[in-house]
């Protein structure tokens, strides 16, 4: 019997372990009564952590946020960034208000003074925060059998928002269009998490007008303002006009070079204007009265 207590105990001490979400090395043992915790924006919330089998107890707690890592208790005490709204207790961190700054993973690290006994748990909070008005980005026309990406989006939700769409006020609803009646002749795909509706080709049935919504589980979802997007068709004949006056305008300009150099304006330029014809002016001579003598000449 004292074999199967014991076998008993130790699978009981495990099986506590793994739902409670704990780690331990050596005696001790750490976890909380919850492992993930929501709980709305500016409201207080406690973080709870029990441990036992520790005679000399030193707790820390960690956050972990994507690639940032901070302190928030330190040997049993609160650190100074988190001390205006953060209290500690031996079963656990409390927190006077939360923001959604404070979203991510907080560890409880219990270790023994001077001794090898360690354990810790974590806590994941998700600061609840309804969506805010999304916004889209779309082009107001695209060339019918071109891709096209439409996408919705906005910034506050907490956890994340997902996003459906609507044309002409009827709801999109499923990933593919080929399963909707109602778009049975459109080729688009959404995906909820992005936002984004992507038309891979746009087809003339594409053109309408487009809005989205977000939610997120918490609060009222909201919808983004309408838009307008057309699908038209490739201007062939507006390219080929365009093509021929550029190719008239260039005949044109080609043709007045080869006349103006044919009737010599440009030989006339760069030989300038003929030079002038010279006078030759002489003094009158001395002559003697009554004399009659060309004393002046003119040659040309």
């Amino acid at each position: 019997m004292g074999t199967e207590g014991k076998a008993g105990r130790k699978l009981l001490f495990l099986f506590t372990s793994m739902i409670l979400g704990s780690l331990v090395q050596g005696k001790g043992l750490v976890y909380t009564a919850q492992s993930d915790v929501q709980v709305p924006e500016n409201e207080s919330i406690k973080l709870t952590c029990t441990y036992s089998g520790f005679s000399s107890p030193r707790v820390e707690w960690k956050f972990v946020q994507g690639s940032t890592t901070a302190l928030v208790c330190y040997n049993s005490q609160i650190t100074a960034p988190y001390a205006d709204r953060v209290t500690f207790s031996t079963s656990g961190i409390t927190f006077s208000s939360v923001t959604r700054k404070d979203n991510g993973e907080y560890t409880c690290m219990v270790s023994e003074e001077g001794g090898q006994n360690y354990g810790e748990v974590s806590i994941h909070l998700t600061v609840l925060v309804p969506p805010s008005k999304p916004t889209i980005s779309a082009p107001s026309s695209v060339t019918i059998g071109n891709r096209a990406v439409l996408t919705c989006s906005e910034h506050d939700g907490s956890p994340p928002s997902e996003y459906s769409w609507f044309k002409d006020g009827i709801s999109m609803l499923t990933a593919d269009a080929k399963k909707t009646r109602a778009f049975i002749n459109s080729s688009y795909t959404i995906d909820p998490k992005s936002g984004d509706l992507i038309f891979d080709p746009v087809t003339a049935f594409d053109s309408g007008e487009y809005y989205c919504q977000a939610q997120n589980g918490y609060g009222t979802a909201m919808r983004s303002e309408a838009v307008h997007m057309d699908a038209v068709e490739l201007n062939v004949g507006g390219i080929v006009a365009a093509v021929l006056v550029t190719l008239i305008l260039l005949g044109l300009l080609i043709f007045g070079v080869w006349f103006a150099y044919s009737r010599g304006y440009f030989e006339r330029t760069k030989k300038g204007t003929a030079p002038g014809k010279k006078v030759i002016y002489s003094q009158p001579s001395t002559r003697s009265e009554g004399e009659f003598k060309q004393t002046s000449s003119f040659l040309v």
